[in-house]
């Protein structure tokens, strides 16, 4: 698996398989599977990404750590 993140288009793909795409579908609001021709997924793009996971992903860490920083102080 392979990670790549375009900050130009703010999209992060996530490549699980190498090889060709045969279809794609949006499965959520900004979120594309590619799949092969068997109908396995392959890619996984993620649009916006910024707001939409990278933002999301540091809010969470955040409050974990204020739960856990609390729980040292107490």
């Amino acid at each position: 698996m392979k990670v790549r993140y375009d900050p130009k288009d703010d999209i992060l793909y996530i490549l699980i398989r190498e090889g060709p795409v045969a279809d794609t579908d949006e499965v959520d609001e900004d979120v594309w599977f590619e799949y092969d021709e068997r109908g396995n997924v392959v890619g996984i793009e993620i649009w916006n990404a910024g707001e939409n996971v990278i933002r999301k992903s540091l809010l969470e860490i955040e409050r974990y750590t204020k739960a856990l920083n609390r729980k040292i102080e107490a």
